[in-house]
């Protein structure tokens, strides 16, 4: 390979920055501050940073190395360890396939609501009038505003996975359009993607900033803020708050898909990558820690809206029931009245006590929200009740569309990288078409999830594609690296391209520490699968305005099992294949395609 052939970033802060629009996605706005939440608030950050150290950097660093050395999509780079290993590669590029496929879905919902946010009135402020217009729907007063337009005007959801309904063509369109937007940032590769990414990478932290500024000036913002900095120590004994920030920091830089060996395969060869890997990683996990502080002051500011419409309801009720004057109970002095009015009328008090709500802003700010429900509902809720509400929802839903952009990029990345390295596709294609089919391909399989019961379907994607097979993936690379290609022989790798050996810290993670976390991790995900006994999936229910429990049917739970088994399958087949057309079992382990010297 020569060593001009292969196009690269334009500088440094380029590669920087499209690591950082990767990494930083929709995970750290809407899957952190819930973990957050459910650990104790301040007090899961304690795991998190140390799981950063001993786990998401070491491991970061790796990927890169191996992409910057290999200078090779991720099929090619395994494959230049060892022949056997190229369904490594392989694994991950069909993982980031399902990732594709389903990820660009929630663009197209970001885009669905940005268009839906140009309007007088905010369509999921308000419940729409029924046929006659002699009131409101009943599905949609059963549930709330937000809920309804969710599942009713954007979803249009069908009551189970098993009723499939025709395809939603407003959702049709709006992932044709995320698709075409991401055709266009990738079409002509790096060249593309390295322009793309000053804007994708730097743009959410505007949005976040102002929204910042403007979530703490809102009423009770310091309620949410208090309780995310109000540490629960006694959760650093709960295993599972460990097990979570394990995973979170694992997806959050995304590793095993390919994308970084991708990314790093188009540096120059004595690009400084350790500083890089540093420099992102921790840029990865203080936005995770500052999307917290927005999300928190707009729960903050939900609650206390809540809590104190709850206890307006429960005045307006004590006023009209004792035939009380309008001024005469507050907020401030309702559980005094409460109590006077049991003691002075027990009987009528007791009568409408089954009428009054237990408000509590402590149980408002419990209610743990992650995932489209954070992104699409919690938030639409909050929006709607601030002034200018159209201004911030805009905003909103650009930034979210932008981080899912600048995710895709990586994900995509991922599919190209590999499939341009191989010359009989690269003879035969142009860079722009071969881009445009792997776009189209994804398109058309992403359709699935615009029918009416497309939102199940992407439940599944969302939490059995990746998990078990990233894992895997990982695992192998590790143990790979370390006791197949050889720490040593990595070692001089990278100080033949930056300089110096790498120190004690990261072998130590390596050769050790790393594989039993990520060890541990696979043996508490296949003990949970099982134990768990049959999946089951939240269907909505619109004659009770809210979500149920089922159990997924055995087409699904097909699909689950393929979906677990089929990227991880590659590995050993790729292996039996390779060892079945090799004549000489022997040969085994091949030289990198670059040495010190292709390169000076």
């Amino acid at each position: 390979m020569e060593k001009d052939s292969r196009p690269s970033w334009d500088n440094p802060m380029q590669f920087v920055l499209a690591c950082v629009s990767y990494a930083v996605g929709l995970g750290n706005v809407w899957r952190f501050p819930y973990l957050c939440q459910m650990h104790g608030g301040g007090g899961f950050l304690i795991p998190y940073l140390i799981m950063l150290v001993v786990e998401g950097v070491p491991l970061f660093y790796m990927e890169l190395a191996i992409g910057q050395k290999m200078r090779l999509g991720s099929i090619g780079a395994w494959s230049a360890i060892s022949p056997y290993l190229g369904g490594v590669g392989i694994a991950s590029v069909v993982t980031s396939v399902y990732l594709c496929v389903y990820y660009n879905v929630i663009i197209a919902w970001a885009f669905w609501y940005l268009f839906h946010s140009f309007q007088a009135i905010l369509p999921w402020a308000e419940c729409p009038a029924n046929a006659n217009l002699t009131g409101r729907l009943e599905e949609c007063e059963l549930s709330t505003p937000t809920q309804y337009f969710w599942y009713r005007e954007t979803l249009n959801i069908t009551s189970s996975i098993e009723e499939v309904g025709g395809i939603h063509k407003g959702q049709a369109l709006c992932l044709l359009l995320a698709w075409m937007l991401v055709y266009l940032c990738i079409v002509r590769g790096v060249q593309s993607t390295g322009k793309v990414v000053y804007f994708t990478a730097t743009f959410p932290y505007l949005v976040l900033t102002i929204y910042l500024i403007r979530g703490i000036t809102l009423h009770g913002a310091m309620n949410g803020i208090k309780y995310m900095f109000t540490p629960k120590l006694e959760e650093l004994a709960n295993p599972m708050a460990w097990i979570n920030a394990a995973t979170q920091i694992f997806y959050s830089l995304g590793l095993g898909f390919g994308s970084l060996i991708a990314f790093a395969s188009y540096n120059q060869y004595h690009n400084n990558f350790e500083q890089q890997a540093i420099i992102v990683s921790l840029i990865n996990s203080g936005t995770s820690i500052f999307a917290s502080i927005v999300t928190f002051s707009i729960y903050g500011f939900k609650a206390t809206f809540n809590y104190e419409s709850c206890l307006e309801r429960v005045r307006l009720l004590l006023v009209n029931s004792f035939d009380m004057a309008e001024d005469s109970i507050s907020m401030d002095n309702m559980r005094h009245w409460m109590a006077e009015l049991n003691s002075t009328h027990p009987d009528q008090f007791a009568a409408l006590y089954h009428k009054l709500e237990n408000c509590s802003l402590e149980s408002e700010l419990d209610t743990a929200v992650e995932g489209t429900g954070l992104a699409f509902i919690v938030y639409s809720e909050a929006i709607k009740n601030m002034p200018l509400s159209q201004f911030w929802s805009v905003l909103y839903f650009f930034m979210l569309l932008m981080l899912g952009v600048g995710s895709m990029l990586g994900n995509v990345t991922a599919i190209t990288t590999p499939l341009r390295d191989s010359k009989f596709l690269s003879r035969h294609f142009t860079k722009e078409v071969l881009n445009g089919l792997v776009c189209l391909l994804c398109l058309l399989l992403g359709l699935g999830f615009t029918t009416r019961s497309g939102n199940y379907w992407f439940a599944i994607f969302n939490d059995y594609a990746c998990t078990f097979s990233l894992l895997l993936i990982v695992l192998i690379e590790i143990i790979s690296v370390c006791y197949i290609y050889g720490l040593r022989r990595f070692e001089k790798d990278i100080e033949d391209m930056i300089g110096h050996c790498p120190n004690w810290y990261w072998k130590t993670v390596w050769a050790g520490v790393g594989p039993v976390i990520i060890i541990g991790l696979f043996v508490f995900y296949i003990s949970s699968y099982i134990m768990g006994g049959t999946p089951t999936y939240h269907a909505w229910d619109k004659d009770l305005g809210r979500s149920v429990p089922k159990v997924y049917p055995v087409s699904a739970q097909v699909v689950i099992v393929l979906l677990l088994l089929s990227s991880v399958c590659c590995v050993p087949l790729t292996a039996l294949y390779v060892y079945c057309k090799k004549k000489d079992p022997k040969e085994g382990v091949v030289s990198c395609p670059l040495t010190s010297k292709e390169v000076s």
